[in-house]
């Protein structure tokens, strides 16, 4: 037996990285990092009540990222540490830099609504409206709020299979400073920095990074059915990326505060047309996105009453030079385009919250938005045709909302809210949603429930692209349900969560190929159960999480399971720390058989995906670390004929002052 408690640590410690390569990078563990801009608790969102709220008094199904696991998570990504959310699938069109969709509970990508600050970012000139997360850098985050479930009640349009709020960094505490550098495999480095702090009334945080990786062909990397004669000579498609934001706030303590922020990312990356005899193209995408926002807020009534006003601004921004080749690469057989996409929105929203003692607390508002979408196309091959706007729209969207949130003694919780959303000259529609949450404190359980609607309006392409347009359609509706129960074990040292939902969408608008336009004809239904469990098996050395949803996801026009919902996904993981400055991550992932097409039609395996992590930390400033993705390299596709990494390498420094 070994006798020497640090010694029996090493020992494990090296067992597991031996022989273990399983973990997450859900629940890492990052030294203590000094004068860091303190987060707000992970028992307290944000999100769920459009209010600071205990996560513990919410029916909700929510789940919060903190900013340790975003660090151990890849630098230039948001794709891996998502990925390990119960309920939320995350898609990548051939690996790092390239477009990424994210779905809630087997709703579409559009259908999932994407918030930066609480400030709403899909972009209005893509077809269902959704935001591309592949432009955000890590660096920029300070945590990551998932809500599941319909949320138009709260939210409003696009916000059917849940709400991801977005939240950066903020300024708290005495001046500190963050720098990180990285490389590894593909060519792949990646640098960031920032600065956060405090002065008097003054907050401020500033951060910027850049990411760039030489990447390999997204179409046909590592695909065993191809000829790996002929894929070997496919060219790697790469891409880099800069991206920064700003954030700045007051607060005197007289009641009155005010705070602004600004964020910019640009992305260029390369891509194949993925069809046709020559599908390995020389294609490059640009996408550029803005946000800008100021939020002032004031209390009344004794602070009973606490007014805010947002306006803000966002815009996309997505060029495609696309080549497309016919039965040779001659330029008469050549087809050379550029199209452009430019998406705007722009609006002001009132938030009113009102606490009312014994009877709870109001929050009601009124928002305004006009969103705008331009695009424009142009050839030069094999024959020119000069640059011409094919679609210029715009539309306003008027809303209301309130929401209850009721306390019964002390230990039951009740919401109810609702919303009206007019989208002027095109639909009006009504949501609802209401929540319960009841503690039984003695044995550290928290049952829980909910039911809303969901509403998506059109969006400027489905309503008025050239052709393809149909003005006359109407929004896509849903209603869903959940029951869960968060149970906590072990003295407190472990907790299981456990949820069972079900959603029915109706008037969903899908392509006609045969009368080339848009219309509202089809149903859909997901139903399922998520699970996220945490064990420390050896405080201070020995911890685990694990997560699992099952998902069935079917057209009901057809009773076949709808497009890349995989029906089964599971992670788990483990965090080892030897000593206090060391830490090892094993993970792994588990993705079960899926159809990347309509109608069950281009079934991609399943696949089991290891990773390790591990960190060091040299001295109070500096701590070092590295990773293996897919140590086993196992081949997968997420999209059919589209590439993943195999074994990848990967290393750093990172300072705190």
């Amino acid at each position: 037996m070994v006798r020497d408690p640090l010694r029996a640590r090493l020992a494990l410690a090296a067992a597991c990285a031996a022989f273990s390569a399983v973990s997450t990078p859900a629940f890492s563990q990052s030294p203590p990092q000094p004068r860091e801009t303190e987060l707000p608790s992970i028992d307290i969102t944000v999100t769920a009540n459009r209010s600071p709220t205990e996560i513990q008094r919410t029916g909700s199904a929510i789940t919060v990222v903190p900013r340790e696991q975003l660090q151990s998570s890849n630098p230039g990504s948001l794709v891996d540490v998502l990925r390990t959310v119960p309920g939320l699938d995350v898609t990548e069109t051939g690996g790092p830099g390239a477009s990424t969709s994210v779905r809630l509970r087997g709703a579409n990508s559009g259908q999932t609504l994407v918030l930066i600050d609480g400030i709403r970012v899909g972009d209005p000139s893509s077809t269902s409206g959704e935001f591309d997360i592949s432009s955000l850098s890590p660096a920029l985050i300070d945590r990551i709020e998932v809500l599941r479930g319909p949320q138009s009640a709260l939210y409003g349009s696009d916000a059917m299979g849940g709400v991801i709020n977005i939240i950066t960094k903020r300024g708290l505490g005495p001046t500190g400073a963050f720098a990180q550098v990285e490389g590894g495999s593909y060519g792949t480095g990646a640098v960031s920095g920032g600065v956060h702090g405090s002065q008097g009334p003054w907050s401020y945080a500033a951060s910027g990074s850049f990411a760039r990786s030489d990447g390999f062909s997204r179409y046909g990397y590592r695909i065993s059915r191809f000829d790996p004669a002929v894929t070997a000579g496919y060219d790697a498609d790469g891409y880099n990326r800069f991206s920064g934001y700003g954030r700045v706030g007051y607060d005197p303590g007289t009641g009155f505060r005010f705070e602004a922020g600004v964020m910019a990312s640009t992305t260029r990356s390369e891509y194949d047309a993925a069809s046709g005899r020559y599908p390995d193209t020389p294609n490059v995408s640009f996408r550029r996105f803005y946000q800008l926002y100021g939020r002032g807020s004031w209390d009344t009534l004794d602070g009973a009453l606490t007014h805010a006003i947002t306006t803000f601004f966002a815009r996309s921004e997505r060029i495609f030079r696309e080549v497309r080749y016919g039965s040779n690469q001659t330029p008469a057989q050549t087809t050379a385009t550029l199209s452009e996409y430019y998406g705007q929105r722009v609006g002001a929203e009132y938030q009113g919250d009102l606490r009312l003692g014994l009877a709870g607390r109001v929050t009601f508002g009124a928002r305004l938005e006009r969103e705008t979408a331009e695009t424009f196309s142009e050839r030069s091959l094999p024959t020119p045709i000069a640059r011409a706007s094919t679609l210029e729209a715009g539309q306003n969207t008027r809303a209301l909302f309130a929401l209850w949130q009721l306390p019964i003694g002390e230990r039951l919780d009740l919401s109810i809210g609702g919303r009206i959303d007019d989208v002027v000259g095109v639909a009006r529609f009504a949501t609802w949603r209401g929540t319960l949450a009841y503690r039984i404190t003695e044995t550290g359980t928290k049952l829980r429930a909910s039911a809303g609607t969901g509403g998506k309006a059109p969006t400027l392409f489905q309503l008025y692209a050239p052709i393809y347009g149909n003005p006359s359609l109407s929004p896509e509706t849903s209603i869903g349900f959940d029951a869960g129960i968060d149970q906590s074990f072990l003295g407190g040292r472990g907790t299981l969560s456990v949820t069972a939902f079900s959603n029915r969408f109706s008037n969903l608008i899908e392509f006609n190929s045969a009368t080339s336009s848009y219309f509202n004809v089809a149903r859909a239904e997901t139903r399922g159960v998520e699970m996220a469990a945490s064990v420390v098996f050896w405080p201070d050395f020995v911890r685990m999480r694990a997560g699992w949803t099952y998902l069935e996801a079917r057209d009901l026009g057809t009773g076949l399971t709808l497009a890349r919902r995989p029906r089964n996904v599971g992670t788990l993981g483990f965090v080892v720390t030897p000593t206090p400055a060391w830490s090892i991550e094993p993970s792994m992932t588990f993705v079960s058989q899926r159809y990347s097409g309509s109608g069950e039609s281009l079934r991609l395996n399943p696949y089991m995906r290891f990773d390790l992590r591990t960190s060091y930390q040299i001295d109070r400033t500096w701590t070092a670390f590295a990773r293996v993705e897919n140590l086993t390299n196992v081949r997968y596709e997420e999209v059919f004929n589209y590439g993943t990494a195999g074994r990848s390498f990967y290393a750093g420094l990172r300072a705190n002052w």
